[in-house]
């Protein structure tokens, strides 16, 4: 599913100089985008960052003693 998702919402949209360009842009996407705020059905349709800050337990929240 990934490697689909990633092919049609940005590979196929986009055309790289170099293999090389290819790989940091791909990267880049995948890290600041697609886990960031990209919706994921299987988080709700929700991001992945507000999906885990909704079921972090509380004591994750808190200072260490």
């Amino acid at each position: 599913m990934f490697n689909s998702v990633l092919k049609v919402e940005y590979v196929h949209r986009r055309t790289f100089a170099t293999r090389t360009k290819a790989r940091l842009k791909i990267a880049t996407w995948i890290t600041d985008f697609y886990n960031t705020h990209r919706l994921h059905s299987v988080c709700g349709h929700r991001s992945p960052i507000d999906y885990e800050q909704d079921h972090r337990p509380e004591s994750a929240l808190g200072l260490a003693a």
